[in-house]
């Protein structure tokens, strides 16, 4: 070959390899490209009556720089709807920018699209507010007049929607910046964020990847929609934006290793550190410690630590300290540090949330202690004030005029409103005016205030029992993974570790400190491994051996040679049909009383990754109760249950007791009271035989 074939051989190359490095590098969302962001209306359509509001929120994040801000409205108003008085107002947190009139036009049903001044914008949650002012009748030469008939409405429908459009910054931040985007809304959304592994990961390599999975879970917003875990391979990452690689480092790829620093000992060190910031800007989390790795996972699990980490590089060693603190059960509830104002006449509302462990369920003995005031010109016939939980009414009180300047409402917490987890305490005043409808509303007047000495006394109990409504217990107990054993079956294709990534999902949800534990093994653990565990066994009859051996303790069982799910008390299965199907079965583990073991199995792998799907996100786990669960790729869910008692062990009574501050105090005074008499009996029974020898003697 001579120079100058060789040039064009070598021109020839250099064409082809540019659009393969090219295709690479597109990935990433380009920085400086106006992108566009869309959250859509509440789920369902709703409506307004009168002069009722609506509030939707989206969210702006840390790294875009905004540009624009629209807000689409699809609705339909009352077909009676005078156009010329009626109007509807937008604002946004709290500064209201466009008024319009709605017109008659296609029987009332129209859209509209607004642009909404960014200036009023602020990052992270914001809030736009409808007021609609709907008449159906003329005003009459009347002094006053009152329109409360039900036809003045405006129906939102749920395409309606907010779009911001925004250039995403530089990432500059280091790995805090990247952890943020990596589990920001739109790069979730979009599919840009991966979580990967080596082929065949070992156990060390899961369990750390897994903890770092549930911190980035615990921040993903977007309901119904997972962060992926897959095996790093080009077809994989190719399509992706952010990519976290966590790996032994004999496991790392050649071109990412080239690229770590050379300096650190990865012997006795961690090294988390961010590569290919300007091309896919990809998180290597390695060492060749298998415990140092899992100490990495565990740091990433933090938000609030990770969310510090502004360098490309962060190194762990074991004295770094990666904990992040347990969720902290308090028996007394403050629900504003500062109090809350409303006001404005009528119906008005303050809402407080109350952050429980899933497995936590409201015990007897509560009580809210509500604390307040308000303004003394209210009509005190009408007026009071309501308390619900979770939308259901636990006590109102009429407001006095003579107790305007300090009023308090004290209600028991009914036990039999049976909640669990977390919940929601709303306040709710009907400020009623005397001679209201001839008094303009002058936005300050009536108003009522909650004082910071509003509390609610909590009392909490465990719920224990072996059901997939108390999901994700037993595997996850006051927020901490609770002695978790995932058996693996023994290949692990794609929709393996989907699967795999689904059932992590939603357990990071709900995960809260970083600590518990959770351990991988293949399918030829022996029972010893599996005795003090709650087990998660994913995999079909044929490849996973722990299914297999416990077939005859599933509720839905296989065929003999495993291709198919038979017929049961609950379900008539047909062969062809019970081999198209994926399960979810809750039930006591095999290896050990009080433990549970649940499997996620199917004839094929894709008929797991399909019914793992419904453990994946809050949004599918309503249909996921009693303890087994039934899917097909039609879309069919069946929950069944099989268990009459639900196997989990009850808490005996000195750990009832000692759950129980109020209870424990009571059993403690009366402990106290009866040594003390017992000891005032044994005096009194001591001086008594002593007088007695004493006469003895005499």
């Amino acid at each position: 070959m001579n120079k100058k074939q060789m040039m064009i051989w070598v021109l020839c190359l250099s064409l082809f390899l540019i659009p393969v490095r090219a295709a690479s590098a597109a990935a990433a969302v380009p920085v400086g490209e106006k992108l566009i962001y869309e959250t859509a209306f509440t789920g369902t359509d709703s409506s307004l009556t009168g002069t009722s509001s609506q509030q939707q929120y989206f969210t702006v994040m840390d790294y875009w720089n905004v540009e624009g801000l629209k807000v689409n409205l699809h609705f339909q108003i009352s077909q009676i709807t005078v156009d010329q008085i009626s109007s509807v107002t937008l604002s946004l947190n709290g500064s209201p920018f466009y008024s319009f009139r709605p017109t008659l036009q296609n029987n009332g049903e129209q859209s509209i699209s607004v642009n909404a001044p960014k200036s009023f914008l602020k990052n992270g949650v914001n809030t736009l507010s409808i007021q609609g002012y709907l008449r159906t009748a003329k005003e009459n030469n009347q002094v006053c007049y009152v329109d409360n008939t039900p036809d003045n409405w405006l129906h939102l429908f749920n395409t309606s929607d907010v779009a911001v459009s925004y250039t995403t910054k530089a990432l500059s931040g280091g790995i805090g910046d990247f952890s943020e985007r990596f589990s920001g809304m739109d790069y979730v959304k979009k599919g840009q964020s991966l979580l990967s592994v080596p082929d065949n990961a070992s156990g060390s390599e899961l369990e750390a990847a897994t903890y770092a999975l549930s911190g980035f879970a615990k921040a993903n917003t977007l309901p119904g929609t997972t962060l992926p875990l897959l095996p790093y391979r080009e077809e994989s990452v190719k399509d992706r934006g952010l990519v976290i690689l966590v790996a032994l480092a004999d496991r790392v790829p050649g071109e990412l290793k080239q690229q770590l620093d050379s300096s650190v000992d990865l012997g006795g060190h961690a090294l988390i550190q961010l590569v290919n910031k300007d091309t896919r800007p990809t998180l290597v989390v390695t060492s060749k410690d298998e415990s140092l790795l899992i100490k990495a996972g565990r740091l990433l699990a933090s938000r609030q630590l990770v969310s510090q980490i502004s360098s490309n590089t962060k190194v762990v060693d074991e004295a770094t300290d990666v904990t992040s603190p347990a969720f902290a059960i308090s028996s007394n509830v403050t629900f504003t540090e500062t109090g809350d104002k409303l006001t404005g006449p009528n119906h008005q509302e303050q809402t407080y949330f109350v952050s429980l462990p899933s497995n936590r369920s409201i015990a007897d003995s509560g009580k809210i202690s509500l604390d307040f005031r308000y303004a003394e010109n209210l009509d005190f016939d009408r007026s009071l004030v309501t308390v619900s939980i979770n939308n259901t009414p636990v006590g109102s009180k009429k407001l006095t005029k003579e107790l305007a300047n300090g009023d308090t409402l004290n209600l028991a917490i009914p036990q039999s409103l049976n909640i669990t987890g977390n919940f929601s305490v709303t306040v709710a005043f009907d400020l009623e005016m005397q001679n209201a409808i001839c008094t303009p509303n002058t936005g300050q007047m009536p108003w009522a205030y909650i004082s910071k000495d509003t509390a609610m006394h909590l009392n909490t109990k465990d719920r224990t029992d072996l059901l997939f409504n108390n999901y994700p217990y037993p595997f996850l107990r006051d927020e901490i993974f609770n002695h978790v054993a995932v058996v693996l079956p023994q290949k692990m294709d794609n929709y393996s570790y989907l699967s795999l990534a689904n059932v992590f999902n939603l357990l990071g949800q709900y995960a809260g400190g970083n600590t518990g534990d959770i351990h991988y093994y293949t399918d030829t653990v022996g029972a010893d491994n599996l005795k003090d565990n709650n087990i998660i066994a994913i995999g079909s009859y044929r490849d996973n051996k722990v299914i297999r051996d416990n077939n005859d303790k599933l509720y839905f069982r296989y065929s003999k040679d495993g291709s198919s799910f038979t017929s049961n008390e609950k379900m008539s299965i047909d062969e062809q049909y019970g081999a198209e199907i994926g399960t979810l079965q809750l039930l006591e583990s095999p290896y050990q009383s009080g433990r549970g073991f649940m499997a996620v199995t199917g004839a094929s792998t894709e008929d797991i990754y399909l019914v793992s799907k419904l453990i994946a996100s809050e949004k599918d786990k309503w249909k996921v109760y009693g303890d087994s669960v039934t899917a097909d790729k039609d879309g069919n869910v069946s929950a069944y249950r099989f268990k009459t008692i639900t196997g989990a062990a009850k808490d005996s009574v000195i750990t009832q007791i000692t759950d129980r501050s109020d209870v424990l105090g009571f059993v403690v005074a009366v402990v106290l009271a009866v040594m003390l008499m017992i000891v005032s009996l044994l005096l009194l029974l001591r001086k008594h035989m002593k007088k007695r020898g004493d006469k003895h003697e005499t």
